[in-house]
């Protein structure tokens, strides 16, 4: 007999917020943008060096970082007609470092 404490629907997170949560997730299931974001845990970068960086075009670049954007994990500094890319704050850093844990494991 199964000796665990009966949950209920209440217990459980709402549809909209599972379907934000699976979104999140999603974002980081592209080798490009994950390399995007290491790259970025080493200080803040403009496009021309990330891509050089990482060994990718400008427009790769580009497109991945606009949807990182959109996921609200990394941020823009602009600074004449540079724009400077980071990570949005220290929870995506976490985010990074507990992946790899886990897949050392």
């Amino acid at each position: 007999m199964c000796q665990h404490r009966p949950i209920s629907t209440d217990d459980l997170l709402p549809e909209e917020d599972i379907c934000d949560l699976a979104d999140f997730f999603k974002v980081f299931g592209d080798s490009s943008r994950l390399k995007v974001l290491w790259a970025l845990r080493h200080g803040e970068l403009c496009v021309t060096h990330l891509a050089e960086l990482i060994g990718m075009s400008i427009p790769a670049v580009s497109h991945q970082l606009k949807i990182l954007r959109h996921g609200r994990l990394v941020r823009t500094r602009r600074d004449g007609k540079n724009i400077y890319y980071s990570l949005a704050d220290e929870h995506v850093e976490k985010i990074l470092d507990l992946g790899l844990e886990h897949s050392d494991e």
